[in-house]
């Protein structure tokens, strides 16, 4: 079936042509920012940059970064509520949204109707690439509400004929039982919920969730779709396919895994500028290799412009491009955690991503853990709480030294690691806060 979703002119592009699209394109946002966003007209002022010095992408870099906190102060100044980042008048918005206020206080975000056109058709390139088809039966299981969430797959879905099915004011264990009932073949949540459903489902309601309908399930909000091992155990949970999408309120949805699952996220490259920044010299990383974090420009959003934004996300270009024929660059292995997430302990830079990927990959633990690390007197000390499956409950002594060994080898770092029983540890609906560096704190 042939669809705008899957458009061969932009996704096949020559890198050549690919290059000159984004620098024609980064022009046009930076100049309609200098013109209508008081905001972005000073930033660029105070730092001599003109949108006329923008020759070549390599200028790019000369253009001031913004990151959440720059935004949010901005914010403190008229028009209320978005302040004079806003390039259009305040009466052209017609959707608001907010982040979740996980990283600081929440950064409100505008948008016209243009802008979420713009963002539900990001959307629809995704699902697309992912399989979904105008026959999908698609299930939304989270909390409509001032966070974009889902809302922009929701209408993504609705674009390419798929019959939606919202699932806002239900609890878990409804949900499941809508999904019994109605026999979606798709659905849309963070790794985090989408495993505590299938544990609902297995323990309150004594349903194999992979007995049911779904059969592909597309994930964010939080790394882990590409984690292997939290990959396989949503995928042997429900029995579907499993794919990751990268996106933020405040930048839209700039990243996808497709159906050929080449290890990465494809960089939606239609609508974004991806720039991977050195973690300590600052400079533009060209090539893979090399970890840093992501900058980020999103071309056409325009009541409330994104350029240069610090993601603070951490990610690597691959080697080699997808072997589903687009020559939009892949992020290997997808975002692996957040530059102001990663800490040293004990003199070892550490992600949490890196302790989820060894604790989801012992079969016999349960799908929560919990770090903490804190400094009791003059040495950190990092804790890690983990849950047995119920069918695993005497065989902790077997699995404690080889889980602790499986850390130090992946971490370099030792751990004191506690058992506990299946679900005594929190559940998440949304954002898991599984990571507390308690050494912040003092």
């Amino acid at each position: 079936m042939s669809s705008p979703y899957w458009n061969p002119y932009l996704e096949t592009l020559p890198l050549e042509r690919l290059k000159a699209l984004h620098l024609k394109k980064f022009k046009q946002i930076l100049t309609w920012a200098y013109e209508r966003s008081p905001f972005y007209r000073t930033l660029y002022q105070e730092a001599g940059v003109h949108p006329n010095d923008i020759r070549s992408l390599d200028d790019i870099a000369r253009v001031p970064k913004v990151d959440k906190g720059l935004l949010k102060s901005a914010q403190a100044r008229p028009p209320f509520p978005y302040g004079d980042i806003l390039a259009v008048p305040i009466e052209e918005v017609v959707e608001y949204r907010q982040t979740s206020g996980t990283t600081g206080a929440p950064l409100y975000q505008a948008d016209t109707w243009a802008d979420w056109e713009w963002w539900s058709e990001s959307w629809a390139y995704i699902l697309w690439a992912q399989g979904y088809r105008p026959s999908d039966r698609v299930f939304f299981p989270f909390g409509y509400n001032v966070f974009v969430a889902f809302w922009a797959g929701h209408y993504a879905a609705e674009k390419l004929g798929c019959e939606v099915i919202p699932g806002g004011v239900l609890d878990t264990a409804a949900r499941v039982m809508k999904i019994q009932e109605l026999h979606p073949t798709a659905m849309m949540g963070t790794p985090t919920y989408i495993l505590n459903m299938a544990e609902t489902a297995r323990s309150r309601l004594k349903i194999d969730p992979a007995g049911l309908s779904i059969n592909k399930i597309t994930c964010a909000g939080e790394p882990g779709a590409l984690i292997p091992g939290t990959k396989k155990r949503i995928q042997e949970s429900w029995g579907a396919k499993v794919f990751d999408h990268a996106g933020a309120t405040e930048i839209g949805a700039w990243g996808y895994e497709c159906a050929h699952q080449s290890g990465g996220l494809h960089v939606n490259e239609a609508f974004f500028l991806v720039e991977i920044e050195d973690l300590e010299t600052g400079k533009i990383i060209k090539g893979p290799g090399q970890q840093g974090k992501m900058i980020i420009t999103a071309f056409d959003r325009q009541a409330q412009p994104c350029i240069r934004f610090d993601s603070k996300d951490v990610i690597e270009w691959a080697e080699e491009p997808c072997s589903c024929g687009r020559t939009f660059r892949l992020v290997k292995g997808g975002v692996l955690g957040r530059s102001d997430d990663i800490t040293k302990v004990k003199g070892v830079l550490l992600s949490p991503a890196a302790i989820e990927a060894v604790v989801r990959s012992f079969p016999e633990l349960g799908d929560e853990f919990e770090v903490t690390v804190d400094r009791p007197g003059e040495t950190d000390r990092i804790s890690l709480k983990v849950e047995l499956r119920p069918s695993a409950q005497d065989q902790a002594d077997q699995i404690l030294p080889r889980l602790k060994n499986e850390l130090r080898v992946k971490t370099n770092l030792g751990y004191d690691v506690s058992v506990h029983l299946y679900g005594e540890l929190p559940r998440y609906e949304v954002k898991a806060r599984r990571f507390k560096d308690l050494r912040k704190d003092h």
